[in-house]
C-alpha cells in the first residue's frame, strides 16, 4: 500500500495527539495530523484516509506494535481518542516486536563482515544491538554498557563532514581553538574521520598547505559545503598514517624513536594485558620492575597517557622525553602548592 511507507511518521503523529490530554482528537483530526506530518516530511499530500488510521491504532494497540492503552472516550454521537495514561508515550516504550525483528536482521547483516578489514566496528555495534535486544526481555536492568560521551559537543557536523568526503566537495569551517583567541575560518578538503579518546577528529588539507591538518569537532563553530575546487587526496594513506603514533596528532617532520618504560611490576599485567601501542615489546626486567619498549613518534597525546600512569612508570628513554615529562611533573607540584590549594 502507498500509505505505508509513511507509517513511521504516522505513528509519531498519532503518538503526539494522543498524549495531548488538553485537546480532543477525533478520527477526522487524526486523519488531518497524519497528512499534515507527511506534508511537512516530503512535501506531498497522500491522502491519508480513515481506514489507514484505524488500521494504524489497532496496531499501536497490539503486541507487534506497542501495547499502548489508547481511551476511545464518547462525546456525544463522535469518540475522541487518548492515552489512558498521559504520560505515556510509545517513544518510552521498550521495542516492538517488529523493531526487534528489524535489529535482528541488521545483526545477521552486520555479522558477515565480522573481522574483515575496515569493519573493527562491526563488533561494537553488532554487541549495543544485541543489548537492545536483551533489555527488551529483561526489563530495565541493563548487562552491558559502553564508554560514550553524550555531552560532547559537534557531533551534528558528522554527517556534512561525511557527506563532503564521500561527494568530493570542500567545506567552509568556522573553527574555535582552544586557546581562547578568535574564530578561524578554513577552506577545507576533509579525507578522513577519526574517534579518539571519545572525541572526533576530521583529517584533511587547508588552504595552501600540503601537510594533513586534523580539527576536532567540538571546536568547530559551523560547517557548510564550499564552491571552491575539491583537492583530492593523493598523498595520504589513512591505513597507516597512525601507525606510529598515539591519538591523532602526527608532529611535522615527526621522527620514530624507540622509547623504554621501566614499569612497576604490580602494574606491568595492566600494560601487558591492554598494550599502550602495538610496537609494544617486553625486555628484561631489572629487579622490581619490568622494562617495555616502543618504537613511536613523540606526540602530546603519548606524553599525556604517561603522565596519567602516575607513579607506575618511569621514563628511561630518550633523556629528551624523561626530562619533559619530568619538568611537567614539577610544574603539577608548583600548582598544587600554590596558594590556591592551600
Amino acid at each position: 500500500m502507498a500509505t505505508n511507507k509513511h507509517a513511521q511518521i504516522r505513528y509519531l503523529a498519532l503518538n503526539k495527539c494522543f498524549a495531548n490530554h488538553g485537546r480532543r482528537y477525533y478520527i477526522a483530526d487524526l486523519v488531518a495530523a497524519c497528512n499534515e506530518a507527511i506534508r511537512d516530511f516530503s512535501m506531498k499530500d497522500d491522502g491519508v484516509k480513515k481506514r489507514q488510521v484505524y488500521e494504524d491504532i489497532k496496531f499501536m494497540e497490539s503486541e507487534r506494535g506497542w501495547s499502548a492503552n489508547i481511551e476511545k472516550i464518547k462525546d456525544g454521537k463522535q469518540v475522541y481518542y487518548r492515552y489512558k495514561d498521559r504520560h505515556y508515550s510509545i517513544n518510552k516504550s521498550p521495542l516492538s516486536q517488529i523493531e526487534l525483528t528489524q535489529i535482528n536482521e541488521v545483526i545477521f547483516t552486520l555479522s558477515r563482515f565480522t573481522g574483515m578489514p575496515q569493519f573493527e566496528w562491526v563488533s561494537e555495534i553488532s554487541a549495543k544491538l544485541q543489548d537492545l535486544r536483551i533489555n527488551k526481555h529483561s526489563g530495565n536492568d541493563r548487562i552491558i554498557d559502553f564508554e560514550q560521551n553524550q555531552y560532547l559537543k559537534g557531533l551534528e557536523h558528522i554527517t556534512t563532514i561525511f557527506n563532503a568526503i564521500h561527494h568530493q566537495r570542500a567545506l567552509n569551517i568556522n573553527y574555535a581553538p582552544f586557546n581562547g583567541k578568535n574564530e578561524i575560518q578554513y577552506n577545507f578538503h576533509a579525507y578522513y574521520l577519526k574517534q579518539y579518546n571519545l572525541r572526533w577528529f576530521v583529517f584533511g588539507l587547508t588552504g595552501n598547505y600540503h601537510r594533513i591538518t586534523n580539527l576536532a569537532l567540538d571546536r568547530i563553530v559551523s560547517a557548510e559545503e564550499s564552491q571552491i575546487p575539491y583537492i583530492s587526496n593523493s598523498k595520504f594513506d589513512f591505513n597507516e598514517y597512525f601507525d606510529d603514533i598515539i591519538g591523532v596528532t602526527l608532529p611535522e617532520n615527526g621522527l620514530i624513536e624507540t622509547i623504554v618504560l621501566s614499569v612497576k611490576k604490580d602494574f606491568l599485567p595492566y600494560l601487558e594485558t591492554k598494550p599502550l601501542h602495538g610496537s609494544q615489546t617486553s625486555l628484561k626486567s631489572i629487579g622490581e620492575e619490568g622494562l617495555l619498549s616502543f618504537e613511536l613518534i613523540i606526540n602530546y597525546e603519548l606524553i599525556s597517557k604517561l603522565l596519567s600512569f602516575g607513579d607506575n612508570i618511569r621514563v628511561i628513554q630518550p633523556m629528551h622525553l624523561a626530562e619533559t615529562i619530568g619538568k611537567k611533573i614539577q610544574l603539577m607540584a608548583l600548582y598544587y602548592k600554590s596558594p590556591t590549594n592551600q
